[in-house]
């Protein structure tokens, strides 16, 4: 296996990532045909669940191993990071069964919360049953979490885009074939289709985690016998670190998966307690916040977290070296990315929110309309994710909790007020909750980019002053959209239209925002990254 560089990991990563993503959109268009909204919003409430109890389990192991190792390498304790490895994995053994156990005994409690006293569409039963299936995929995914951590530590960032790659095809092998064969053959309910779909996380990150294992074991990263380092590091040590790293990623990951289940559970009994929404317009709206939506974003988050699996190493590196320019020029080329490809990705699909729900999910009441708005969560939570990975690889834990809890708080906090005063002013009461998420976000960044600023000596000179060319591009580009709207009719009802029309809509605008962002050098300065550095340091 060949080791990546910072921005070579980063590509690969993001290509990785964006096959994965990409695949996990298009499933959705057959997928949505087969359970539908009702189906959708049950896959969400137990994938949500599923995602919450996973951040618990091992979300924050993969970071804390990947950390780990980079450091035992950087210092050259190559025992330490075999070891690290098994203690790791008898660790997340003990919390993954566990876990599995609370989820599995407690799942019909889970399902009262999240919907109530509704009744007419599914039933906590329904959730409960699901939930309970998917439980199995806890006993799996966080041994493959560690080992992709351990991979990325050592900058392999190939086999384990590979395996993510591989993981997603036989979930969504499972999931197609098992929900068409439940429903459309066999005739069962659409409780058993679901809960056969959610099945596939269990079997997809078997398959993955095999692979892994077999990479591991070919390319001799955790040899029998090391010798010199033996007792440099002892395994009280590693134990004490591990669980030092791992507790405040977890905490984090924790508070910042909250999020979505915050919305789904308050979204859910607001229209249904006290706006009295019909089951079917509730069930509708959450299946965006849950599922259909999050599908949409994933393309978006899919850069994001490409950038991110590249970032930690990397700055865990050059920090243990002491080498804090270039962390601060790696944080910066970061926060370009976001400003180049994200912001006027989210643009594109809020702008026409209509045609690409059309597309990939068919007409829909209120599926376009609220995700006009919810689009924009993955830009400022994608945003945040670049903060928050970097200050964790700074280990600045502490801040990273406060901040990502005071947002969870002010979302809290906001969203059942903002969905009653959209509601009263007669706009749709769901968008209040995604505002109400898109301030707690901002809040937390803003705090974070000051006390990088403030208190560690980040600078961000080189991407303010890029700052006022990216916004003309902005204009330009939502300006070519208006434009084009007012002379290709956008009113079709068709899915399959949707293509030319989204094609043609996409070749113009990026077109044009790729030649002005070449012309005024923006992306020379991102890709140019040694030249990069040099502005970094003499700024510094």
């Amino acid at each position: 296996m060949k080791k990546n560089s910072f921005m070579e990991g980063a590509i690969i990563a993001t290509i990785g990532i964006i096959v994965v993503k990409v695949i996990g959109l298009l499933y959705v268009i057959p997928f949505n045909a087969i359970i539908g909204e009702k189906g959708g919003a049950l896959y969400g409430y137990a994938y949500n669940i599923y995602q919450l109890f996973l951040s618990i389990s091992s979300v924050g192991f993969p970071f804390a191993i990947s950390k780990l190792t980079s450091e035992y390498l950087a210092l050259g304790y190559k025992n330490a990071v075999k070891k690290t490895y098994n203690i790791a994995i008898k660790i997340i053994s003990f919390i993954s069964v566990i876990i599995f156990i609370l989820l599995f005994i407690f799942a019909p409690q889970i399902g009262k919360l999240i919907i109530g006293n509704a009744t007419g569409g599914n039933t906590y039963n329904d959730i409960a049953f699901v939930i309970r299936i998917i439980s199995f995929a806890i006993l799996v995914v966080p041994f493959l979490s560690v080992t992709k951590g351990f991979l990325q530590g050592h900058k392999f960032i190939t086999p384990t885009s590979i395996s993510q790659i591989l993981e997603q095809i036989v979930r969504v092998m499972v999931i197609l074939l098992g929900s068409f064969l439940a429903l459309k053959i066999f005739k069962t309910n659409i409780k058993t289709a679901v809960g056969i779909a959610v099945s596939g996380a269990f079997v997809g990150g078997l398959i993955a985690y095999i692979y892994l294992k077999i990479k591991i074991k070919k390319s001799k990263l955790l040899p029998k016998n090391i010798e010199n380092d033996e007792n440099i590091i002892t395994k009280k040590e590693i134990i004490k670190k591990i669980l030092s790293y791992s507790v405040p990623f977890i905490l984090i990951s924790l508070i910042y998966n909250l999020y979505n289940t915050v919305d789904m559970i308050l979204v859910s009994r607001t229209l249904n307690d006290i706006l009295k929404y019909p089951v079917d317009a509730v069930e509708s709206t959450v299946s965006v916040f849950t599922t259909w939506g999050i599908k949409l974003n994933n393309i978006i988050l899919a850069i994001i977290t490409g950038l991110t699996t590249s970032l930690i190493p990397n700055i865990v590196s050059s920090y243990t070296k002491g080498n804090t320019s270039d962390v601060d020029a790696k944080f910066n080329k970061a926060l370009q990315c976001i400003l180049l490809v994200i912001v006027p990705a989210t643009l594109f699909l809020s702008l026409l929110s209509n045609q690409v729900w059309t597309l990939f999910y068919g007409k829909s009441v209120y599926g376009p309309i609220v995700y006009k708005i919810f689009v924009y969560s993955a830009l400022f939570g994608g945003l945040y994710s670049i903060i928050v990975n970097t200050l964790q690889g700074l280990s600045k834990y502490k801040l990273v909790i406060t901040s990502v809890f005071i947002g969870l708080i002010i979302n809290t906090v906001l969203d059942v007020p903002m969905m009653l005063l959209f509601n009263k002013f007669n706009l749709e009461p769901s968008h209040g909750a995604i505002i109400a998420g898109l301030i707690g976000y901002a809040i937390s960044s803003i705090i974070s980019l000051i006390i990088l600023n403030k208190k560690y000596k980040f600078k961000f000179k080189d991407t303010l002053k890029r700052l006022p060319n990216y916004i003309i591009t902005y204009i330009v580009f939502v300006l070519v959209i208006v434009l084009l709207k007012q002379i290709i009719p956008t009113n079709i009802s068709g899915r399959l239209i949707q293509i030319p029309i989204l094609a043609i809509f996409g070749i113009v605008s990026f077109g044009i925002y790729l030649l002005l962002n070449y012309f005024n050098g923006n992306l020379k300065n991102l890709f140019d990254f040694k030249k990069g550095r040099k502005n970094e340091n003499r700024n510094s």
